[in-house]
């Protein structure tokens, strides 16, 4: 096959952080709160604004609050454990490495009683209808590490008496999302608004927030300093909106400022979610036709729009041993990092070995198409040095 002539305009592939929003440059933090305080009347203002942002252009309910935490999305899902889980039996769903960690929290360093595990391999669901709506639950709308996401909130109760749990870091602001089946809604800005690291934010539901106050003082395990967002007993207005716990980084504030302005500017959510699922159709087209390249998700209903795994499905490669498989697949990735064509598209480490592919709402269609060129181009370099001695 002929090497493609030409290459994508933004090479950022990566699944975290992942790329910035089309035009973006430094010049956009020009007028970030340097040197100035978070507690500032300015720094509050910031901070509500990146807030009230949030909240429009994903349409939370009124009465939900929204703020910025410590410890990117990992920090805001343990902040809600450690702080609400105990009154109840909880249910936990996990069927790739970032899900089934939140059960390992839950029982080897909460441990909690009446831990209920459900888990599916890499590419499966586990059965969601086991949810029992008396008790808490908690699950990630979309597996970054395993393409495979929720399809909807279906099997979720409105009437039920527990908390619902929601990991959405690569779901959130790309797939439709019922907020009244969810209390606590947690992801990073690095994700789909393709902001910088190391905060995370939560969502919460007034139930959720009632349950914060009444549950905090019940607890019987440490509660580190940044997960106490109650003051004497309360969440009050400001406290999780601008008064942080933490100190946050002004600069990257103003970064997701600028990201959730670009969202407004092309239509918000509804542009968000068909910007994403118009390059997860670009990668269907391409591997319905490539006949050596498959989804994980073994669904078509449950493929994610936004962390795109796939599995190479080519006979030789399937005859490899799993240490030979992750070695041939790096090889096709390493091609086109070196071609400066598609960077960090490396299947997550403890994943099957094969290839993903950011596909959020930041990054353009026509530069995924120009990828899967250079995708096939990079695997029949490789086929041929494997098929032919590989029987």
């Amino acid at each position: 096959m002929e090497k493609p002539s030409i290459k994508t305009k933004c090479p950022n592939f990566s699944s975290g952080p992942c790329a910035k929003r089309p035009g973006w440059t430094v010049d956009a933090l020009k007028s970030a709160l340097v040197g100035r305080s978070h507690r500032s009347k300015e720094g509050k203002a910031r901070l509500n604004e990146v807030s009230e942002r949030m909240k429009r252009v994903l349409g939370l309910p009124q009465d939900y609050r929204i703020g910025v935490v410590a410890g990117s999305d990992t920090g805001a899902v343990e902040l809600a454990m450690w702080t609400m889980l105990g009154p109840r039996p909880v249910d936990i769903f996990g069927w790739e490495s970032f899900g089934k960690g939140w059960i390992t929290d839950a029982v080897k360093h909460l441990k909690l009683s009446g831990v209920n595990e459900y888990k599916a391999d890499y590419g499966k669901l586990p059965d969601l209808s086991k949810a029992d709506p008396s008790h808490d639950i908690i699950f990630t709308m979309n597996g970054t590490t395993s393409g495979v996401r929720v399809p909807d909130l279906n099997w979720l109760r409105s009437d039920r008496e527990g908390l619902t749990i929601c990991d959405a870091t690569s779901g959130i602001f790309a797939m439709e999302m019922d907020y009244s089946k969810l209390d606590v809604i947690t992801f990073s800005w690095q994700k789909v608004l393709g902001g910088e690291a190391a905060h995370g934010v939560i969502i919460l539901s007034p139930r959720a927030v009632k349950r914060m106050e009444e549950n905090e003082p019940k607890v019987h395990w440490p509660l580190p300093k940044i997960f106490r967002l109650n003051a004497e007993g309360k969440l009050k207005p400001g406290e999780l909106e601008y008064n942080t716990v933490n100190t946050p980084s002004m600069l990257c504030v103003e970064d997701a400022i600028d990201a959730l302005k670009w969202a407004e500017a092309i239509g918000g959510m509804k542009a968000l979610v068909s910007r994403s699922t118009a390059n997860l159709r670009a990668l269907e087209k391409w591997a319905e036709k490539a006949g050596w390249i498959d989804f994980l998700a073994e669904k078509k209903e449950t493929r994610s729009n936004t962390s795109v795994c796939l599995k190479i499905t080519a006979p030789w490669f399937v005859k490899l041993a799993e240490e030979e498989k992750a070695k041939a697949a790096k090889k096709i990735t390493a091609m086109l990092d070196k071609e400066g064509v598609a960077y960090d598209i490396n299947s997550y480490g403890k994943a099957p070995a094969g290839i993903r592919i950011w596909c959020g709402a930041t990054v353009e269609a026509s530069d995924v198409e120009i990828l899967t060129r250079w995708l096939d181009w990079a695997y029949e370099a490789v086929s041929k040095e494997y098929s032919s001695v590989v029987k």
